[in-house]
C-alpha cells in the first residue's frame, strides 16, 4: 500500500470515528442513546458484554428505546456502585467499619478536624445519616464531638489518635478496589473526570 494510500485509509477512520462520537454526544443529551448505537459501542469497546447484556433481550417490540434499560446511563452507574460497596465489605470487616463510616474517616484522615456541617457537604449526605454513624465512631474511639463554639447545632470532629493509627492499617484497601475494577489508569482518570462533572453539573442546577 502506497504511502498516499495509507493517509487516505487513515482519513477515512478518523471521519468514521467522529461520525460515531457525534451520534453518541447528540444522543447521551437524553441520557439515554439508540439500541443500535448501545449494540456497536459494546461490540467494539467491551465485547465480552455484549451477550450478557441483550441475553434476556424480547424479541417482540415494546418500549421505545429511551426506556429500554439497557440504553440507560443511569442504570450501570448505580448497578456499578452498588458491586462497589459490595466489594468493599470484605476489605472494611476487619476494621469493623461500613463503607459510610469508612468515608467519613477518610475525610478525618485527609483533614483531623471538621464540622459537622464541612462533612455532610462533603459526603453529600444528610444529617439524619450521618448522626448514628458519627456517634458509632466516637463510641470506637475513631473520633471525638464536641458542641461548636459559634454554632451549638453543629458538631466539632476531630479524628483520635486510634483513629490516625488506623490510618497507616487502611492504605491497602483503595489499591485493591482499583484493582478488581478492571480500568487501565487512563479510563479510570476518565470515569472519575467524568462521574465528577456530571455530580457537579447536578448539584450547580439542583431544584
Amino acid at each position: 500500500m502506497s504511502k498516499k494510500d495509507k493517509k487516505t485509509k487513515k482519513e477515512k477512520e478518523k471521519k468514521s470515528r467522529h461520525e460515531k462520537d457525534g451520534v453518541i454526544k447528540e444522543e447521551t443529551k437524553s441520557f439515554t442513546i439508540s439500541e443500535e448505537t448501545a449494540r456497536r459501542y459494546v461490540s467494539e469497546n467491551a465485547p465480552e458484554l455484549s451477550e450478557t447484556i441483550h441475553a434476556s433481550k424480547p424479541q417482540e417490540a415494546g418500549a421505545p428505546d429511551c426506556l429500554k434499560l439497557e440504553n440507560q446511563l443511569c442504570f450501570p452507574l448505580y448497578a456499578c456502585a452498588k458491586e462497589v460497596v459490595r466489594r468493599y465489605r470484605p476489605l472494611l470487616d476487619p476494621f469493623d467499619l461500613t463503607y459510610t463510616q469508612y468515608i467519613v474517616m477518610m475525610v478525618l484522615w485527609e483533614r483531623e478536624t471538621v464540622s459537622s456541617r464541612q462533612l455532610a457537604e462533603c459526603l453529600h449526605l444528610d444529617y439524619g445519616t450521618l448522626t448514628p454513624v458519627l456517634r458509632r465512631l466516637s463510641q470506637a474511639g475513631l473520633l471525638k464531638r464536641e458542641r461548636a463554639e459559634e454554632d451549638e447545632r453543629l458538631l466539632t470532629l476531630t479524628l483520635t489518635e486510634e483513629g490516625r493509627a488506623l490510618r497507616d492499617k487502611a492504605v491497602s484497601i483503595p489499591p485493591a478496589i482499583a484493582e478488581c475494577m478492571g480500568l487501565s489508569p487512563e479510563e479510570f482518570m476518565a470515569l472519575y473526570a467524568l462521574t465528577y462533572k456530571a455530580l457537579r453539573h447536578m448539584e450547580k442546577n439542583n431544584v
